[in-house]
């Protein structure tokens, strides 16, 4: 792209002077949330039992503990993306700025949280049974 024009500064960019980085990055993260969802519902719906031994031992597993990780993360930057653009979009005062620091303590300690979860079931269900 040129940039000795107008429109050879602007083009891509967008009002928001991010361009349509944005908005790959919410469809990349919506697509893979589609992928992980359907091969958690897939997996959840093959087990033989639903009960505590049973769902620890299958997330003790790396194949079932890495894809639920991957999830964890693509569904709190999904959501963490979503919101900010719509903290954006319709909080114009200087309480947006607040809010949007909320929504990252928030996604950060919701998001760690479900991972160490995950771990922690994963690394100790051998030792429970």
């Amino acid at each position: 792209m040129g940039d000795g024009t107008e429109l050879g500064r602007v083009r891509g960019l967008g009002s928001a002077h991010q361009g349509a980085e944005g908005w790959w990055h919410h469809k990349i993260s919506a697509g893979s949330n589609l992928v992980l969802v359907l091969w958690f519902l897939l997996s959840i719906a093959l087990l033989p039992a639903y009960d505590y031994p049973t769902i620890s031992a299958w997330l003790a597993q790396p194949w079932a503990a890495v894809p639920m990780i991957l999830l964890v993360v693509s569904v709190f930057y999904h959501f963490h993306h979503g919101l900010t653009v719509v903290i954006e979009d319709y909080q114009h005062d200087h309480t947006r700025f607040v809010l949007l620091l909320l929504l990252k303590y928030f996604t950060i300690a919701t998001a760690t949280l479900a991972i160490f979860s995950i771990l922690k079931v994963a690394f100790t269900a051998g030792a429970a049974l």
